[in-house]
């Protein structure tokens, strides 16, 4: 496998460091640039192969723009993205190969798959309930990857998400639809990111749980997800075609 050239956006930030810190550490990776929002992005990548990008939606739409006119790859962690700017992506991927994941962590996606199980299984008689937590900085609520896993869930029982999704509940709500997937979001201190999905049956609870203990599971995936494009030629693709779970 040939080296690969990787550009970091948002370098000064907590996952920019991380990334750095997992590109330096791996043996078919180099760091070619490292760069912020006021940065010659395109100065940047003119000598990486791959930009991994885990910023804010409006910057990364930016650096992917820059990266199809360059013919650059790019693996994008970024979260909080609207509709249309998901459609804007997929745009883009028509000229260059990108991975798109909420979560690039391998455990993650793995609980992804465990979910799309458990709610074909348990489809009858259990209340759905997701349940996450980060640190104080993030800015995005729910996380993507509780979005991710409600959209997983909804889809393995025939459900829309944006019909049956609650965020947060207050007040006299009433008795609990049983369709409904709820969503409940703790922000605090240094957390790195809790996930947590329960199926509250009679009697019983399953709780299909992902705790992240640093950001290093994110690095690494990324660099996972960046080898997988290395041979692509264009095309949009997750974690879970990184994985080989479809």
């Amino acid at each position: 496998m040939s080296t690969i050239r990787c550009a970091i956006a948002g370098a000064s930030g907590r996952m920019g460091q991380m990334l750095i810190e997992a590109v330096a550490a791996a043996p078919d990776a180099e760091l070619a640039a490292a760069f912020d929002i006021n940065d010659d992005v395109e100065a940047a990548l003119a000598k990486a192969d791959c930009l991994i990008d885990f910023t804010r939606p409006e910057g990364t739409l930016r650096h992917l723009d820059i990266c199809r006119r360059m013919g650059i790859h790019a693996v994008i962690g970024t979260t909080g993205f609207t509709a249309e700017q998901k459609q804007q992506i997929e745009a883009f991927a028509k000229d260059i190969p990108i991975v798109f994941a909420p979560n690039m962590a391998v455990g993650v996606n793995t609980v992804f798959k465990l979910l799309d199980l458990a709610a074909r299984i348990l489809n009858e008689g259990y209340d759905i309930e997701v349940i996450e937590a980060h640190h104080r900085h993030k800015i995005d609520a729910p996380s993507g990857t509780a979005l991710r896993m409600g959209e997983v869930v909804a889809h393995a029982l025939g459900r829309d998400l944006a019909e049956c999704a609650v965020y947060g509940r207050e007040g006299h709500t009433g008795e609990r639809p049983a369709p409904q997937i709820g969503f409940a979001t703790i922000r605090g201190g240094d957390i790195v990111g809790d996930h947590t999905v329960l199926f509250a049956g009679t009697g019983e609870r399953v709780e299909i749980t992902h705790k992240a203990a640093s950001r290093m599971p994110y690095a690494l995936g990324s660099l996972r997800a960046a080898r997988f494009l290395q041979h692509k030629r264009a095309g949009l693709f997750d974690m879970q075609d990184v994985l080989g779970l479809r």
